[in-house]
């Protein structure tokens, strides 16, 4: 059996101080590796440079997902114990599946009672950091109705309000675990990208937060192309490998849609043998899963691909993405798409100067 099929073999060490707990000041002030797949060879820049390094009739494809504020606290209703929580999609019949954790032992038929949080956000204005005196909260209760594998839950929300309602009203960001603190006022706009538009996502698809107005209006200006897929990134994004043989990891579904515009827009850099350049891990996860099924059409659905060696790229020609967490699908895909030593050479490189991991840390152009 080959290393590149033994999840031991994307594995690397990384100081814990390297790990981003903020973002930079500017989007575009992140720093940029750019990894040339043909001569081997690795560069430093900014951000900012991006457009620089592309060419025109390039076509660049981002994933237009919102964070939404899925991360919840409740009570236990029947004891008033303390409940918290992680909304991770809606289901049919506006049921949720979510996880939540208590003291105890949470039963089929208990209900949660939610606990507003006066620290979210309306979809697009900051509210206040405390309540006014006669602010009113509605009451919503969650019942809990069949427990699932991995500590989810189907639960049906007790109210009228919409799922987006709810979640604005009693949720906030939900960061990932190893940035190790709460979502503060700055990363309302920050952990997300400025062109999301589409609420559903419980991570950022984080290649796109470097992006500002203005590097897109230089791309515009240089004749580089833009068009966008929607892939709502879910909790299975930070979850580990948990076996040793790739082929036996189970891959989480994801909501994703190649909207016929970005079909078009594809097929056209492909007459012109322009490159078709993927903003992010999600994005490629996006195109591969619809190119499987044939010729590029459009398409919504669920999908599970996990992309690992030996897979034929059909789609993608460069990748712009941030720096993985070791032993992850998405650490995987990158070796992949550009080889493992390469990458991990790479990885290497950027731990000895110093670049800024994971979410909100510095990134890489993959040619």
């Amino acid at each position: 059996m080959s290393a590149e099929e033994l999840i031991s073999h994307y594995d690397y060490q990384l100081p814990e101080e390297l790990i981003a707990q903020q973002p930079t000041d500017q989007r575009d002030a992140s720093r940029l590796m750019v990894i040339d797949r043909g001569s081997q060879t690795i560069s430093h820049h900014v951000f900012r440079d991006l457009p620089s390094l592309l060419a025109a009739g390039d076509l660049l494809v981002m994933n237009n997902t919102r964070v939404v504020p899925a991360r919840l606290n409740g009570v236990r209703t029947a004891t008033g114990g303390k409940w918290e929580g992680l909304f991770l999609r809606e289901e049919p019949g506006q049921q949720w599946r979510l996880i939540g954790q208590t003291r105890g032992t949470l039963q089929a038929g208990e209900r949660i009672t939610l606990l507003p949080n006066h620290q979210s956000q309306s979809t697009n204005s900051p509210r206040e950091t405390s309540p006014s005196p006669t602010q009113h909260h509605p009451t919503v209760e969650l019942l809990l109705k069949e427990r699932q594998s991995g500590g989810e839950w189907i639960c049906q929300p007790l109210t009228t309000l919409t799922t987006l309602e709810i979640l604005e009203e009693f949720g906030t960001l939900p960061l990932p675990h190893y940035m190790q603190r709460s979502a503060d006022a700055a990363d309302w706009e920050r952990y997300q990208t400025t062109y999301a538009e589409r609420p559903g996502a419980v991570a950022a698809p984080t290649a796109g937060l470097h992006f500002t107005p203005q590097i897109f209006q230089q791309c515009q200006s240089q004749g580089i192309e833009t068009s966008q897929v929607t892939l709502h990134v879910g909790l299975g994004t930070f979850r580990p490998v948990s076996v040793e043989h790739l082929h036996d990891h189970h891959m989480h579904h994801e909501w994703c849609e190649l909207p016929a515009e970005t079909v078009q827009a594809i097929n056209c850099a492909q007459v012109k043998k322009s490159r078709v350049i993927a903003v992010g891990t999600t994005c490629v996860r996006t195109l591969e899963s619809v190119a499987q099924q044939g010729k590029l059409s459009p398409w919504s659905g669920e999908t599970n691909l996990f992309i690992r060696p030996p897979y034929s790229f059909r789609v993608v020609d460069a990748l712009v993405t941030n720096f993985h967490l070791p032993k992850s699908t998405l650490l995987v895909l990158v070796c992949t798409f550009a080889g493992r030593e390469l990458v991990l050479r790479a990885y290497a490189e950027a731990i000895k100067n110093r670049y800024r991991f994971y979410s909100y840390g510095d990134a890489m152009l993959i040619l």
